[in-house]
């Protein structure tokens, strides 16, 4: 099975409108104290909350949310 990266890129450009989030709850949260956009710890590569590696299931919804991201910082890519 493919595994794919998903970085939040560059993730102090986050606006906080949770429209990942909402999409794609399996692989994005809001991180409590800056309330950007995080990687859930699951799938965090190396303990960076910006960066993951997902499994081919969850590509689909992490490709729509960074299709509806208003800033268009999330980038997937398969590796």
């Amino acid at each position: 099975m493919a595994q794919y990266r998903v970085k939040i890129e560059p993730r102090e450009n986050c606006i906080s409108d949770m429209v990942c989030v909402s999409i794609c709850p399996d692989v994005f949260e809001i991180n409590p104290d800056d309330n950007k956009s995080q990687i859930v710890e699951k799938y965090r590569e190396g303990g960076n909350i910006a960066v993951g590696i997902i499994p081919e299931d969850l590509a689909t919804c992490a490709q729509d949310a960074a299709n509806a991201c208003p800033v268009q910082i999330i980038i997937l890519e398969k590796v």
